[in-house]
């Protein structure tokens, strides 16, 4: 509904410049500009900050970015923007930047996503969004292969490998599953070997508890990302420990509040069964494009509505050989004339990619 509200605020106020026979500049600068990289890492920061569940998503490329001005109001920012999945889980503090992207041959996710962005006197903000995801990954023969969060071997790895990372901490908490990031299996002699990766969070009980535990408020509880492979019996275990949700580093990706994960695959106000049946995270709701009437940013306004600005390269400039004669100063003439004409020397968009 605040999406749609702004939207339609800034559509009033467009027709309303129009009646008034002001009309919006826009421009074009280049993908890799400064400008450009400053918004969109606004942007990315506010994906991680939205996103509930999963991975943090790191910046690939720059697709497409115009400004849209107007007189006595705040610029907008339009936004292309491509993000690759991170091996983070969005409670990990560890910063984007240092956040390895998943690759190709382990099953990337990409996100295609559209900003748009205020460039107020407080900096930038985001006013709407959304975004779709999808897998990419090389054509490998045997490599492992994606599989249903709620494949049954699958999860008979992770209740093992959980149970003996609880049975075998140092830490004496008992950890109690807080949701499964991915699992994959690969054919391997002896049968399928599975891949696991998820997330556990701390409970009320020590590692050598029976009793019925209760996950601790993500605001004090430690969580962590486990590591488990092998076959349903635990053939090994790794899991990564980091505080709680508070401790995180408040620049990391924090634009917004992060919204606290409340259980997305056991229990709770966020509790979806549908997300067992995917192969990976999707992004949530308010990151689906059906949810959002925000137009793509390569929806271009028509030429009698706006005034285009594009910024272009610097004009190449050569001297002509100084020899004596009408037809040589005529042909000088008219190759001035040619050169003298912009010149783009590289495309402007898009970005290079920072990833792959």
């Amino acid at each position: 509904m605040k999406l749609c509200a702004t939207l339609t605020v800034l559509g009033l106020l467009v027709m309303g410049s129009r009646a008034q026979g002001v009309m919006p500049s826009v421009s074009f600068p280049p993908c890799d500009s400064p400008e450009a990289e400053a918004a969109a890492l606004v942007a990315q920061d506010f994906l991680n900050a939205q996103h509930t569940h999963g991975y943090k998503y790191a910046l690939n490329q720059i697709e497409e970015i115009k400004i849209v001005s107007m007189p006595l109001q705040a610029d907008t920012y339009h936004l292309e923007l491509d993000f690759l999945e991170t091996t983070c889980h969005v409670l990990d503090p560890t910063p984007v930047s240092l956040c390895p992207v998943r690759q190709k041959f382990n099953t990337a996710v990409e996100a295609d996503c559209d900003f748009v962005l205020a460039n107020t006197t407080q900096g930038l903000s985001v006013v709407a969004f959304k975004c779709k995801t999808e897998t990419e990954s090389d054509e490998c023969l045997g490599c492992p292969q994606l599989v249903r969060l709620n494949d049954a071997d699958g999860l008979q790895l992770i209740a093992s490998s959980l149970d003996y990372f609880n049975k075998n901490n140092t830490l004496n908490t008992k950890f109690a599953l807080l949701e499964i990031g991915r699992m994959t299996s690969q054919i391997a002699s002896g049968g399928p070997r599975y891949f696991a990766e998820y997330a556990i969070i701390g409970t009320n009980c020590t590692s050598q508890d029976d009793d019925i535990c209760i996950p601790q408020n993500h605001n004090v509880a430690i969580h962590g990302l486990c590591l488990a492979e092998g076959s349903a019996k635990l053939n090994d275990v790794d899991c990564k420990i980091f505080g709680p949700t508070q401790a995180a580093d408040p620049a990391s990706n924090a634009t917004v509040q992060v919204q606290k994960l409340l259980h997305a695959h056991t229990f709770g106000p966020q509790h979806n069964p549908s997300i067992h049946s995917l192969k990976h995270h999707k992004l949530t709701a308010i990151h689906d494009p059906s949810a959002s009437s925000l137009l793509s940013a390569e929806s271009s306004e028509s030429a009698e509505s706006v005034k285009v600005v594009p910024k272009v390269a610097t004009v190449v400039k050569r001297e002509v050989p100084a020899t004596e004669g009408p037809a040589v100063d005529a042909a000088a003439s008219e190759k001035t004339h040619v050169l003298s004409k912009p010149v783009l020397l590289a495309p402007i968009c898009p970005g290079k990619n920072k990833h792959f």
